[in-house]
């Protein structure tokens, strides 16, 4: 059974997503929106994402890899640390290597990993993902 419908049965999960691209935020929250998600967080800033992380307390991160100040490994590991018990997509337009590379550190971390994709994700993915 879906770990998110355990712990909030028939509720669509809430939503930490983290891009610095603000294009591909707005199409990510568009396409959550299309699958029923309605509590989504976005953040370009993962200073700011790790506060919206422990206030906003998400089911799911949608974490992108290439970011400015802070790598979205080194993202997951902080968010590891904080305790996150949510569910982790890696989304990132590296190779398949470095995305892989990425989805087994955190699991390694002890993050729950519901998939790994490359950029730009379909819908269909998406939603299999989230609902997963």
């Amino acid at each position: 059974m879906n770990e998110l419908a355990v712990a909030r049965p028939h509720q669509p999960p809430r939503v930490l997503v983290l891009d610095d691209d603000h294009f591909m935020l707005e199409m990510l929250k568009d396409m959550l929106e299309q699958i029923g998600v309605r509590d989504i967080y976005t953040e370009a800033n993962t200073r700011h994402a790790l506060s919206t992380l422990a206030e906003a307390s998400p089911d799911m991160l949608i974490c992108d890899l290439a970011l400015p100040e802070m790598d979205g490994i080194e993202f997951l590991q902080a968010a590891a640390e904080r305790g996150f018990g949510g569910v982790v997509i890696v989304l990132s337009g590296m190779d398949s290597g470095v995305r892989d590379a990425a989805g087994e550190l955190a699991r390694v971390l002890g993050l729950r990993v519901a998939g790994i994709f490359r950029k730009p994700i379909a819908l269909d993915q998406l939603r299999s993902a989230v609902t997963c």
